[in-house]
């Protein structure tokens, strides 16, 4: 009952998939690299989940039902110390140790670069579309009387649709085109957008916000560089009720907070002009 993404089997090579396919090299048991629970690869649906650092490469198993198959980069520095360790015989399960753990005190966002369908900045010359830059910061934020994990998505420019040169910032469209809501009150939790979309956990670090997937499944929406350590608070506040708001604004809309309280007075000005959308997403890993 394995599960093998095209992503991994491009990495991996078509005969070590079938080879795992057909249980060759699959553990029957295994710890979940998400969850960090047994695993029963004959029993129940299992992903493959494949760490990639520049040089070396481990794999590792999950649930299903936690993560999707995919490939997740990792610092070739952190994993080389994982792969030492696991052979000086670590008691934690390989899973586990694919990813070190990052510097205690984390950068307050982290930029990355947007897959399709969200990619051109109008600034790109014509025919030649780069991707845009985006920052993301965790926070809490409280809606009513309960607190949620929350990502802040802001791009470092406009965003237009794939192919257009007019100019035009449309990310908060693209964004409810896909079932994200422009908030009138960030006391007021948000709904969730089209299935398929989800905020993407693995060892207690963030790795990726996913999207509906046009072959079935799911995609990268978003990708950390590299997995992002969050806070314990965040952590317990994402895991007690498995979901995470996702905000989004404009460039040049909020900017790089320094506390939670700043953060929030940014985004309730940013509803205050109808600039700011959100989706409630469920949780994938812990």
């Amino acid at each position: 009952m394995l599960e093998v993404s095209e992503d991994v089997r491009a990495e991996i090579g078509d005969d070590e998939a079938e080879s795992l396919l057909a249980g060759a090299h699959a553990p029957d048991a295994y710890d979940c690299t998400s969850c960090r629970q047994p695993g029963d690869s004959l029993r129940e649906p299992t992903s493959t989940v494949l760490f990639v650092g520049e040089e070396t490469a481990v794999l590792a198993f999950a649930h299903a039902r936690c993560v999707p198959s995919q490939v997740v980069p990792v610092d070739e520095q952190q994993l080389r110390g994982a792969v030492e360790s696991i052979g000086q015989g670590a008691d934690a399960a390989l899973p586990a140790q694919a990813v070190a753990p990052a510097p205690a005190v984390p950068e307050p966002a982290v930029e990355v670069r947007i897959p399709e369908p969200i990619t051109a900045p109008p600034t790109a010359p014509p025919g030649q579309p780069q991707p845009a830059v985006l920052g993301v910061t965790c926070g809490i934020v409280l809606c009513g009387d309960t607190q949620h994990a929350a990502l802040v998505v802001e791009p470092t420019g406009p965003v237009g649709r794939p192919g257009s040169a007019l100019g035009e910032d449309e990310f908060l469209s693209l964004l409810t085109e896909h079932g994200f809501q422009i908030v009138q009150d960030v006391n007021q939790a948000p709904a969730r957008p089209r299935a398929g979309w989800s905020v993407l956990m693995a060892m207690g670090q963030l790795h990726a916000i996913l999207q509906p997937s046009a072959t079935g499944g799911s995609a990268a929406w978003w990708q950390a560089h590299q997995p992002l350590q969050v806070t314990p608070g965040w952590r317990a506040a994402a895991a007690r009720k498995s979901e995470v708001i996702m905000y989004a604004v404009p460039a040049g809309t909020i900017g790089r907070q320094p506390r939670e309280d700043l953060l929030r007075i940014a985004m309730d000005r940013a509803a205050a002009h109808g600039l700011l959308a959100a989706g409630m997403l469920p949780l994938a890993g812990t």
